[in-house]
């Protein structure tokens, strides 16, 4: 268990669209919030949620077989693995995330702030 489930950042029954209406409505930089992935897939359990500057980005969690632990995004090298996801939140309370738009190439960096709950 990644450690979810109890947690108020946790939007158990929330699916993409859900998600990215309940931050536009928040509308506060660092606004966040875990979802189920899209993809039914193992390898990419979760989707971290993020509002930043009047936008809202969706980064995937990664689940590594090999280590049993989670990271965030496309697979680098030198990543930050974490034991579980609330690991991921509790960092990124602390250290900025980076934000990397990809159709824009830009990046943009907030710390996780406001939990959103969806209803």
């Amino acid at each position: 268990d990644a450690g979810v489930h109890s947690k108020a950042w946790y939007a158990a029954t929330c699916d993409r669209k859900m998600a990215e209406d309940a931050l536009y409505r928040s509308n506060k930089d660092g606004s966040f919030l875990i979802r189920k992935s899209s993809g039914q897939d193992s390898r990419q359990p979760y989707t971290l949620v993020v509002f930043y500057n009047r936008r809202v980005y969706n980064v995937p969690i990664r689940f590594i077989e090999s280590t049993r632990q989670y990271a965030l995004g496309r697979e680098k090298s030198g990543e930050e693995r974490f034991d579980s996801v609330a690991e991921i939140v509790e960092n990124h309370q602390r250290t900025s995330l980076v934000l990397i738009d990809s159709l824009n190439n830009t990046k943009d960096s907030t710390k996780l702030k406001h939990i959103v709950r969806v209803s």
